[in-house]
């Protein structure tokens, strides 16, 4: 189960700098107050959003809740079938996204699974989001492209296992079955001597 590893770190690496810029923004930004970076472009805005992705589900905090931790849980189990180490980083860091958000619905105010998200990318007034929202949407968009160009992030559900160890061990999975005793061959040897 090599993919374990390489899931968490990077999930982790995710969830440990989407935090660490949403404490900078608590405590760096004014809320509401824009700070430019690349003009009206891009700039630093510090917003609580209580609703998903463009405000959307706004007062329904609670649901976005269970959604994201669905999203969580979703993740963990189809990451097991990913196919390559590009696959299983690519689910660590929706993985650390979707917990990122998840944190802030479980622990920031209002309270406990109605928490609002702190945002503070604002792109040209279009949105505010924040790190775990790049993480995820760098992923959707990743693997939309590999699923254009035919490349799977997934191997199928089933056997694939099986298949998987036949792959790494072709003698294991020969499909008849070799003679028990060896010593038949030499028995028809003749005796030198």
């Amino acid at each position: 189960m090599t993919w374990r590893p390489t899931l968490w770190l990077v999930a982790l690496a995710v969830i440990a700098l989407d935090q660490i810029t949403k404490q900078w923004a608590l405590s760096a930004l004014e809320p509401g107050q824009k700070q430019p970076v690349l003009g009206d472009l891009l700039s630093f805005q510090l917003v609580f959003n209580s609703g998903a992705a463009f405000s959307l589900g706004d007062g329904y905090t609670w649901v976005m809740t269970i959604i994201a931790a669905a999203v969580t849980v979703g993740l963990v189990v189809f990451a097991r079938r990913a196919q390559s180490r590009l696959a299983v980083s690519l689910f660590g860091i929706g993985l650390g996204g979707a917990i990122g958000n998840l944190i802030d619905r479980l622990l920031r105010d209002p309270g406990f699974g109605q928490g609002h998200v702190v945002d503070m990318i604002n792109y040209n007034g279009w949105f505010v989001g924040n790190v775990a929202d790049l993480a995820i949407v760098g992923v959707a968009a990743v693997v939309l492209v590999m699923s254009l160009t035919n490349r799977p992030l997934l191997a199928p559900s089933g056997g694939a296992r099986d298949g998987a160890a036949s792959a790494e061990h072709p003698s294991e999975a020969s499909s008849p079955a070799q003679p028990a005793d060896a010593s038949t061959d030499s028995a028809r040897e003749e005796p030198r001597g």
